[in-house]
């Protein structure tokens, strides 16, 4: 497994689609950085709760000791940002939202995405084009089985079309059930395809 410790901050956590266990790999950096010092975890977009403070909350799963936790735009419906904010009547901020992204903090600084790449925050505006902008390093995160050569290929094509720093992909098994085995065998795959540590979540 990759060593956490040694990623650099600030840095997104994103990933190929929704469900692919980003907030779990969020926690699982935050921790191991808390380890040697304070971290702030900071989630821009949420749907689908009410507050910050939600059981849902992605801050929630993550918050822990040396672990300090913060949310911007929170949005009821469990739908894209933009489709969201659309059945609230909200306009989204995002020029507002990526200052927020940048402010100082004490520690490192961990921001984690909301959905897939390609998932819209405004009319004509998706979160990869959005993010491009802020100049900061990811890792990406995908599932373990079936399905994620594909998705994980394009996405990490994407972001590389896009002059991004991909610290390392992170196939998550847990998030789809898959064999740890299968996982690893996607990853060896991978590794003949993309220029970029691959590793298994375990």
């Amino acid at each position: 497994m990759l060593d956490l410790d040694s990623l650099p901050h600030p840095l997104w956590v994103l990933g190929t689609g929704t469900g692919v266990g980003k907030t779990h790999v969020s926690s699982r950096i935050a921790q191991a950085w808390a380890a040697h010092g304070p971290v702030t975890y900071r989630k821009p977009f949420q749907t689908g709760v009410d507050r910050a403070d939600h059981p849902d909350a992605d801050a929630t799963a993550v918050r822990g000791p040396g672990i300090a936790t913060e949310s911007h735009v929170l949005l009821k419906e469990p739908l894209s940002p933009l489709a969201a904010a659309q059945r609230e009547g909200q306009v989204l901020d995002l020029d507002a939202t990526a200052r927020w992204c940048l402010r100082p903090a004490e520690g490192r600084v961990l921001l984690e995405g909301v959905g897939g790449l390609m998932v819209p925050l405004a009319p004509k505006t998706h979160f990869l084009g959005w993010s491009t902008d802020l100049k900061v390093p990811c890792v990406l995160v995908a599932l373990g089985g079936l399905g994620t050569l594909n998705h994980t290929l394009l996405s990490a094509e994407a972001l590389m079309l896009r002059g991004w720093r991909i610290e390392a992909v992170l196939l998550n098994p847990g998030a789809d059930g898959t064999d740890p085995a299968i996982a690893e065998e996607n990853a060896r795959i991978l590794r003949g395809f993309l220029p970029i540590h691959i590793h298994v979540v375990n």
